[in-house]
């Protein structure tokens, strides 16, 4: 027997989404590894709503991700579609390395979700790796990447760079140059 979730109250929905925003905004400014209860008194909920919407730390990142998520998977098509293999591959780990490096240890705690099966944020994660795979896949074909080189591979060298990056905050180009430096060995 199906069961359907019931929507939520609308004072309920107003809490969540106070949450999410405030969340994003302290991810932002302080970290993923900020207090919890500041997020909760920034939303201007108490930490058991916090909790109760959010159990653990990762499922609020997993949630705060969706948008920035979904906007990446869409950049990533768009790529494939306007350039070539080798071009759409480059610009793709120039992009998500640049994204993942916008809140403070977000590399870290997508690193650890990426071995871990049971972590909410495993979902979340989980369509980065495989555009990332697809991506691989088609410079592979093209001859543009090199044939032993794994998405898995790929995708934990992004975190890395991603962390390594950070200290580029105001300079996109070069973070992208030590992204474009540290990502030539993928191409044949």
């Amino acid at each position: 027997m199906a069961t359907t979730k019931r929507p939520m109250r609308a004072d309920a929905q107003r809490n969540r989404d106070a949450i999410l925003t405030a969340a994003r905004e302290t991810f932002q400014v302080d970290g993923v590894l900020t207090s919890l209860d500041g997020i909760a008194l920034r939303a201007g909920v108490g930490n058991a709503t916090l909790y109760r919407n959010f159990p653990t730390r990762d499922d609020l990142l997993a949630a705060v991700m969706q948008t920035s998520i979904a906007d990446a998977l869409t950049e990533a098509d768009e790529l494939a579609r306007t350039l070539g293999p080798r071009e759409a591959l480059a610009e793709w780990l120039k992009h998500l390395t640049w994204q993942l490096r916008i809140w403070h240890d977000l590399p870290y705690c997508l690193a650890a979700a990426h071995h871990d099966a049971a972590s909410p944020m495993k979902p979340a994660a989980d369509p980065l790796l495989t555009r990332t795979g697809a991506l691989l896949a088609t410079a592979k074909a093209s001859g543009d990447a090199t044939a032993d080189i794994t998405a898995d591979e790929v995708y934990e060298l992004v975190l890395a760079l991603s962390w390594a990056v950070d200290r580029f905050q105001d300079d996109e180009p070069a973070a992208r140059r030590r992204v474009a430096m540290g990502t030539a060995g993928i191409f044949a």
